[in-house]
Formats: C-alpha cells, sequence, structure tokens
C-alpha cells in the first residue's frame, strides 16, 4: 500500500499544495493521514495512525523532509523507524534521490543516507536562521514602538452598553454575543477588563441602547 503523510504546523493553514502533490503522485484520498498541529513533538493522531497501519514494503510519500521532523535528530530517527524497523519505503517528492524503493543495494543506500544527512542538516539550520531572522525583526519592531500584540476587535456597538444590559439582565447572554459578534469566552475576558458601575455608564447606556 502506499500512503501519503501531510503536516501543517496549525489549523489555519492551508494543506491543498501538499494535497494536490499526493494526487499527482497517484494517492487517493483515502489513504491520506493529515495533521493540522505543531510539529514540536510527535504526539500527533494521524501520524502515529499511520505508523500503526504502515506494513513491511507498504510506501510513506512526503512533500519534504520536514514533514517527518523538525530538526535533524527527530528526521533521522523517523526515516529509521519507517524504513528499518518497519520496513517500509520512504518517497521525497521534492527530492528524487530520496526514494527508497530505488537503489535497494550497498551503494544506493549509502548515496541516500548521505543526502538524507544532509538534507536535515540544512533543514534544521534554514528553521533556526527563520527564528533568528523573526527575533531579530520582533526586537527591531519593539525599539521602533511598533505595537506587535492582538488588537480587540471592533464590536459595532460599544461593549460597555451591551455588557451594562446584561449585567442588569435586560438581554440574556445569547442576544448580548449577537450585538457584539463575540464569542462568548471574549465576553468574559472583557468582561475582567471594563468598569461597569452605573455612574460610569448611565449616559452612555441611554444614549447609545441598540
Amino acid at each position: 500500500m502506499m500512503y501519503g503523510y501531510i503536516r501543517v504546523s496549525s489549523k489555519d493553514q492551508n494543506e491543498d499544495r501538499q494535497v494536490i502533490a499526493m494526487k499527482d503522485f497517484g494517492i487517493t484520498e483515502d489513504l491520506l493521514f493529515v495533521d493540522k498541529q505543531s510539529g514540536k513533538d510527535f504526539n500527533r493522531p494521524e501520524y502515529r495512525r499511520m505508523l500503526g497501519t504502515l506494513r513491511k514494503e507498504d510506501v510513506v510519500v512526503i512533500k519534504s523532509i520536514d514533514r517527518l521532523g523538525r530538526n535533524y535528530d527527530e528526521i533521522l530517527e523517523q526515516w529509521r523507524q519507517i524504513t528499518r524497523e518497519i520496513g517500509a519505503d520512504i518517497v521525497v517528492l521534492d527530492m528524487a534521490l530520496l526514494d527508497t524503493r530505488n537503489g535497494r543495494d550497498l551503494i544506493g543506500t549509502l548515496i541516500s543516507d548521505i543526502v538524507l544527512q544532509l538534507l536535515s542538516y540544512v533543514a534544521q539550520t534554514e528553521r533556526e536562521n527563520i527564528r533568528q531572522r523573526q527575533k531579530e525583526g520582533i526586537e527591531a519592531a519593539k525599539a521602533r514602538g511598533v505595537h506587535l500584540g492582538r488588537f480587540p476587535k471592533e464590536t459595532p456597538v460599544p461593549f460597555e452598553v451591551v455588557a451594562l444590559r446584561w449585567k442588569r439582565g435586560e438581554i440574556p447572554i445569547r442576544e448580548a454575543l449577537r450585538l457584539l459578534e463575540i464569542s462568548e469566552s471574549c465576553f468574559y475576558k472583557r468582561l475582567k477588563k471594563v468598569s461597569l458601575t452605573e455612574e460610569d455608564s448611565y449616559a452612555l447606556l441611554y444614549e447609545s441602547t441598540p
């Protein structure tokens, strides 16, 4: 059997590019394993499920070598587990030399291992460079006084007005959330940061009541 493994680092990222590459290689959607979470460890459910499915002479297809791990040691360990312990093959679409189905003799294996170690090192170095550039960029932005945090979502109705009406029992929480167009967790977080005394909000309440 030939399986495809896809990983994107968060639920906000799109896996379409990897899915298209897998389909072009001939892997159907029912044989794809997709994880949408950080690769900081390998407690990823779909990856673990794929490992449990693999049998000797099966094939794992990945788009690039860094889908196997986030550093040099992890990539080599996952490669070893799949190819040596399980006895399955690996195909890396972005690097034709990393296809363990080819060159099963000693020379072919040696070449594959050398390329793997080199690319794993390059992948880790690039990630470290990206993190360093991000750190330097953040420090430079802070030095310029740039705000880096997330700004509160603008709501169509003043938050204090709706929150005070909710506090007085004039509207239920569901109506408050509808008027503000925010989630319940966001409502309670913002509620902790505002003053809702009668004196502070009286005028606002009767001038702006939705």
